[in-house]
């Protein structure tokens, strides 16, 4: 009888020591796929004014005069436009940021041409409805927790603004 209690304990033990492998080795893969997305993409560039010499300025000043040309200036207008969208100056295209505090220029993908970018517009992916953060980590070249720490700040930033209006929120 006693031998009986023995065997059927045994197979539970093997039982519940492959289920703890399998989820240490599926908690692994996840950390080595983490690790390798990162890698896989270079991490965002920062061209700061600073380092502009006064010549590579005066260039830049010199081009003005002919970058004057007929782009969107409404949705509307740009809704039924070419994609991937050229025109990198648009406040809603992913390929660069542009500070306005200290006029340096974020490339967001240095490793890609804009013709080569999946999305190249803000509101094309916002007509999309809801997504991920994986997937918006995707779009804008950042990690899925510094996603999550943009939307936290929004969010009181919308709070604060809220509050100094006199609105309450619906819960």
């Amino acid at each position: 009888m006693e031998r009986d209690s023995q065997l059927k304990a045994e197979p539970i033990v093997e039982q519940q020591a492959s289920e703890a492998e399998v989820t240490e080795q599926s908690a692994e893969t996840r950390r080595i796929r983490r690790r390798r997305r990162r890698r896989d993409r270079p991490r965002s560039r920062t061209i700061a004014m600073k380092r502009l010499s006064k010549e590579e300025i005066r260039q830049g000043a010199e081009l003005l005069p002919f970058m004057d040309y007929q782009r969107p200036r409404t949705r509307e207008a740009c809704t039924g436009g070419i994609r991937p969208c050229p025109y990198v100056s648009c406040k809603h295209h992913l390929f660069l940021d542009v500070n306005p505090e200290t006029g340096s220029i974020k490339l967001n993908f240095p490793h890609l041409d804009v013709w080569e970018m999946a999305d190249t517009c803000a509101l094309d992916v916002a007509e999309r409805g809801g997504i991920t953060l994986e997937e918006v980590g995707e779009i804008m070249n950042l990690t899925r927790e510094r996603i999550r720490q943009v939307e936290v700040r929004g969010l009181l930033k919308l709070k604060m603004v809220a509050s100094e209006d006199g609105i309450t929120p619906h819960d």
